[in-house]
């Protein structure tokens, strides 16, 4: 399905594009940002790094992420953007030194999805800052190259994820007796399927090597044209979640915007951001994606009809209320969408997300939203089978909030989603109060998480104090959490998102930006 409105245009109708605000920079706030990001870096070097994640109460590490220093290059392109060059320097020499070709101990089992957005990514992304508009940081040209050098290693040990009948990657990789080895996975997802096209196309247009491109987009073919479309994609757009590697047909028609399912929607609007020549099928498939969830999916809850989330669904005609801290993006998502495709109405319903977002966060002991809530759904019978009230306990906090927290749902794991929405819905408007709600974001996490030598997850974002720490200070800390909350309030560059069609960089779903198709560098 193909909105109209689009269809219009593309046939050529003239379209008016949405007006470029301006906007306002606070440093004050973007150097207390980097000011967090000097600390975590700092507890992070001393005690954890070359290692993948500092356990900051511990003042040790953890290898979860194969030992070649996950931190660190998720680092990298918020110190580029930061101007952090002492950083910058040691990250660098600390990238041209990693074995991809081994992992630490206790480390074997490789996510291709992971080490795609976090390792790949950052690697790009700080080739195309240190070949272009940041060339300033680079030591020298032989350690940018030998970034990409790194890159390029990297993607060709993952490659043999792809070697499988359909081409649908088997997401886990085992490295056992010196080489990796794919695992016995029968099943993939659609966001592990569904977030590699953009950082491995991009690897195809810096070196000119198709293979990368053509592996990751083999895949991508499966969701864009569902094979069992009466099984796999219950609302047009909207696919379910998880796909025979055999043949590449779906198992369920169960899915949404939350984990598991998220960032494939959000890289068919960024594939086309990327290279609008290329990628229009992926631009038809964020629509009719969109077009449905705000025909089906969008709910208002019973005690605030103000808000508006995006429920999940097993099946056409089968919805349950409930999302997450990682569906949060879809605000910014909507936005992005509204912003490329010159459509008020995706933004304005974008906007909307993102309120409904910071909601969950005002309503909270800490002012920061939970991992998991619900709601009841304004629409539906109230005695349905998928809409019944909060329990008792709840009933007062969701008369106020909107929604309500389940029993093991409480916990912050120091999320981007929701200051990254913010971050869109500023550049896409102007409109300082997303500064001032990223900045109250910011000063609750920065307060509530601050944690021996580093920040950490909490375990109750709905008591004060946070109820206590996990001491795990994620990777995506540095390359999300710090990146938007720094950008929001920092001054204008190039790769800030632009309201305009002139976007030159595209951030992918770790926060790391690359240089769009046909940039000049």
């Amino acid at each position: 399905m193909v909105n109209s409105r689009w269809a219009a245009a593309a046939l050529g109708c003239a379209w008016q594009a949405l007006a470029q605000p301006s906007y306002v920079s606070h440093p004050e706030r973007a150097d207390a940002v980097k000011a967090t990001f000097q600390r975590a870096w700092d507890g992070y070097y001393n005690y954890a790094f070359p290692n993948d994640t500092l356990k900051p109460i511990s003042r040790t590490y953890q290898n979860d992420r194969n030992g070649w220093g996950a931190s660190a290059v998720d680092a990298i392109s918020t110190a580029l953007v930061m101007g952090e060059a002492d950083i910058i320097n040691d990250i660098v020499e600390h990238i041209q030194s990693i074995d991809f070709g081994a992992t630490a101990p206790g480390s074997e089992s490789v996510s291709l999805f992971e080490t795609t957005i976090r390792y790949l990514g950052g690697l790009l992304s700080a080739y195309d800052f240190l070949s272009g508009p940041l060339n300033k940081y680079a030591k020298d040209q032989a350690s940018v190259d030998n970034i990409l050098k790194q890159a390029i290693s990297l993607a060709d040990y993952l490659s043999i994820a792809f070697d499988t009948p359909s081409g649908v990657p088997i997401n886990t990789l085992i490295y056992s007796n010196g080489e990796y080895q794919v695992g016995s996975d029968t099943t993939n997802g659609i966001a592990t399927i569904g977030t590699l096209v953009l950082e491995w196309t991009h690897l195809s247009d810096i070196t000119g090597d198709d293979k990368y491109a053509a592996v990751t987009q083999k895949a991508e073919d499966y969701l864009l044209k569902v094979r069992n479309p009466s099984v796999g994609e219950p609302y047009p757009g909207l696919i379910g979640t998880d796909v025979r590697i055999s043949d590449g047909t779906f198992t369920d028609s169960s899915g949404g915007w939350n984990g598991g399912t998220d960032s494939f929607y959000e890289y068919l609007i960024k594939m086309f951001v990327y290279d609008q020549d290329r990628f229009g099928e992926y631009r038809d498939r964020w629509i009719a994606a969109a077009d449905s969830s705000i025909q089906y999916l969008a709910s208002h809850p019973t005690s605030r009809p103000d808000l508006t989330f995006l429920a999940a669904y097993n099946g056409r005609d089968d919805l349950n209320f409930v999302s997450t801290h990682l569906a949060c993006f879809d605000g910014g998502n909507f936005i992005l969408g509204g912003l490329t495709l010159d459509d008020e109405a995706y933004v304005q319903f974008g906007l909307d997300l993102v309120a409904a977002c910071h909601a969950t966060y005002t309503a909270t002991a800490t002012g920061i939203g939970p991992e998991v809530f619900y709601w009841q759904d304004g629409e539906l019978p109230a005695n349905a089978s998928n809409n019944r009230p909060p329990p008792s306990d709840a009933a007062a906090f969701y008369d106020q909030a909107g929604f309500w927290i389940p029993s093991g749902g409480a916990s912050y794991v120091l999320r981007p989603e929701v200051i990254e929405s913010f971050y869109y819905a500023y550049r896409a408007t102007g409109d300082t109060k997303y500064q001032d709600w990223a900045w109250e974001a910011y000063l609750n996490i920065n307060s509530t998480c601050t944690a021996g030598v580093g920040y950490s997850g909490l375990q109750n974002v709905n008591v004060a104090g946070g109820g206590g720490f996990d001491d795990f200070q994620e990777s995506f800390w540095f390359a999300e959490v710090l990146k938007y909350s720094y950008l929001i309030q920092a001054d204008e560059a190039e790769w800030q998102v632009s309201a305009g069609h002139d976007n030159r960089w595209v951030f992918n779903t770790e926060a790391h930006p690359f240089l769009v198709k046909g940039s000049p560098i």
